[in-house]
């Protein structure tokens, strides 16, 4: 019989030691209870750092660190010279707070790009057929009055592509819902940030201000399924143009 250690072996972890959880966890862990709890309003100010210390019987640094952890998570505001606040709810506040990592995917992984355009299409063309079927006369007038912009910017391709994202943005608009309105823009973004061949080329300027009028048209007209075929094959085209590096059209057109 052996004695003096355990014939039992964990897998996968012998030989790590176990690490002790920092303070800094322990007091984030505290100060989301409270804002869970509702002890705390959108806007309210948070306790000084003094008074955390006091309360929780910790120094400075951990209390520090907790907070810089709520601020990255968009749940804490802190300016300098001023006490740090519970910040306003905000669904653009929430889709910013995954921005980044995002980015960071769309930057090293080539398949997260073709999931990102594969989400997109199916997204968009819901948001059409939606307009289709919710839109009123202000929000025709609106979209009629974003193409004619993009049109007349034809040779800014800044300002023609910042009124691209819009077009699509109104069309997500129109469903009244700020979720998906968010998530167009963000979507939008993400391509325009890091692969914006996808949503911007030379020489397309036409082909796409043909293909938003086809748009808008569809959804003026209330016809659900055509908005969402027009939108659909608008960006199926545009994904597949994009990547011919010897596209022939003629940046005057």
């Amino acid at each position: 019989m052996k004695t003096g250690s355990s014939d039992i072996s964990i897998p996968g972890i012998d030989g790590e030691p176990i690490r002790r959880r920092k303070l800094a966890h322990d007091v984030q862990d505290r100060l989301l209870a409270m804002i869970r709890r509702g002890d705390l309003a959108p806007g309210d100010i948070m306790p000084s750092e003094r008074e955390l210390m006091a309360q929780l019987t910790v120094g400075r640094p951990a209390i520090r660190e907790a907070m810089q952890n709520l601020q990255r998570m968009g749940l804490v505001e802190i300016r300098h010279g001023e006490r740090a606040r519970l910040t306003e709810p905000s669904i653009g506040g929430m889709v910013e707070q995954i921005s980044e990592t995002m980015r960071h995917l769309l930057v090293h992984s080539s398949t997260t790009l073709e999931h990102l355009k594969e989400a997109r299409v199916t997204f968009e063309r819901e948001m059409a057929g939606m307009a289709a079927k919710r839109r009123t006369e202000g929000d025709i007038k609106t979209l009629s009055e974003v193409l004619k912009a993009q049109t007349a910017a034809r040779r800014n391709p800044e300002r023609f592509l910042e009124l691209d994202g819009r077009f699509h943005r109104e069309i997500a608009a129109v469903s009244g819902n700020p979720i998906f309105t968010s998530l167009s823009e963000a979507l939008f973004d993400w391509l325009a940030s890091f692969h914006i061949t996808l949503v911007r080329k030379p020489g397309l300027e036409k082909l796409t201000l043909e293909e938003h009028g086809q748009i808008l048209q569809a959804i003026e007209s209330g016809d659900s399924a055509k908005a969402a075929k027009a939108m659909a094959d608008h960006l199926n085209r545009a994904n597949a143009l994009y990547n011919q590096e010897n596209y022939g059209a003629d940046p005057r057109d």
